[in-house]
C-alpha cells in the first residue's frame, strides 16, 4: 500500500475562497463545489444572488473533472469542435469550470464552479485550485 495525500476541510476551505476573492474581485456571484478524490461533495459555498440551478452545475463540472482527471473544459472543446456524441457521456459535463485538485501531483480532488459564463467559471476554479498549489 502506498501513502497518498488527501484533501481535508480546511484545504477545501482555502480552495473555496481563493475562488469566492476571485469571483468577488469580478463582481461575479457563482457557486463554488470541492469535490474529494471520490467524487464526493466535500464543501459547498453559494454566494449571494446566485441562481440554485448553479448548486448542481458546480458539482457536475467537479465531477467532471475528477473522474475524468481533466478539467470539464476539454469536453466542451470536443463537442465545440463537432463531436455531438460527447453530450451523451454518462458523468460527463462538457462545460469550463470543473478542475482537479493536485497536490504532490496527486489528484485529491476537484473544484467546480457555476454561475457566470464559463470561461468566467474557468477563471474563478484556476484561482481555487492554484491556491491549493501555492
Amino acid at each position: 500500500m502506498r501513502n497518498k495525500p488527501a484533501l481535508t476541510l480546511a484545504d477545501a476551505k482555502r480552495v473555496a475562497a481563493a475562488a469566492e476573492a476571485e469571483a468577488a474581485k469580478n463582481g461575479w456571484n457563482v457557486v463554488i463545489a470541492i469535490l474529494d478524490d471520490g467524487a464526493n461533495l466535500l464543501y459547498l459555498q453559494r454566494m449571494d444572488g446566485t441562481q440554485i440551478g448553479s448548486i448542481l452545475v458546480a458539482q457536475e463540472k467537479g465531477r467532471t473533472a475528477v473522474s475524468f482527471k481533466r478539467p470539464s473544459k476539454a469536453f466542451e472543446d470536443v463537442v465545440v469542435g463537432g463531436r455531438q456524441v460527447m453530450l451523451a457521456m454518462p458523468g460527463a459535463t462538457p462545460i469550463e469550470g470543473g478542475l482537479p485538485l493536485v497536490y504532490e501531483g496527486e489528484i485529491v480532488g476537484a473544484i467546480g464552479i457555476s454561475g457566470v459564463q464559463s470561461s468566467q467559471d474557468g477563471i474563478i476554479a484556476k484561482a481555487g485550485a492554484d491556491a491549493l498549489a501555492g
